[in-house]
């Protein structure tokens, strides 16, 4: 339905970047748009995330690559994380390219590069090679350099003030 996709990036350190791929997923159903929401580092089946299963619910198609990062889970052996990402690329070119969706996120994809469990030149030549009409969204902290110059449009969410810092912890309904 698009007649050229772009490459989105939403990076920073503040909240709001999943939130807004998120939002953007939503518009686009809206408006009949087909939708791939590709999550690294989160786990469909035992992450209560309520926009998973709102996402499911208006005809999302999600799949979840390396469900473990070590910040939040230090026996995740790091080689299976590696395999994994490089797995979700090689699906995200062979198979999800070719199902002729209008709009794919690749949500955490900017920390897999910071942490290297993703080679980024091997994303790069990713996004260089999507299909003309695909837009594509990046999600993250850390976009390298590298990934800001293949954008489109970038937005950097920066945090001024976060509950998190006076020890607040995550809230259903509203971080997950």
């Amino acid at each position: 339905m698009l007649k050229k996709g772009i490459i989105q990036i939403y990076t920073g350190c503040g909240k709001g970047k999943t939130t807004a791929a998120v939002g953007q997923t939503v518009r686009a159903r809206g408006q009949g748009l087909k939708v791939s929401f590709v999550y690294f580092h989160k786990d469909s089946d035992n992450q209560k995330s309520g926009e998973m299963r709102i996402l499911k619910k208006i005809g999302v198609d999600i799949f979840c690559f390396a469900k473990k990062h070590p910040y939040l889970n230090k026996k995740s052996p790091l080689n299976c994380l590696k395999f994994e990402c490089a797995e979700a690329l090689d699906f995200i070119r062979d198979v999800l390219f070719k199902k002729k969706y209008d709009i794919i996120v690749l949500d955490e994809v900017n920390i897999a590069i910071r942490d290297c469990f993703i080679n980024e030149n091997d994303l790069i030549k990713l996004l260089r090679n999507k299909p003309k009409k695909l837009e594509l969204i990046l999600t993250g902290r850390d976009a390298s350099k590298k990934l800001i110059e293949c954008a489109d449009l970038v937005s950097k969410i920066k945090k001024i003030k976060h509950p998190y810092d006076s020890g607040l912890k995550m809230r259903k309904g509203i971080e997950f």
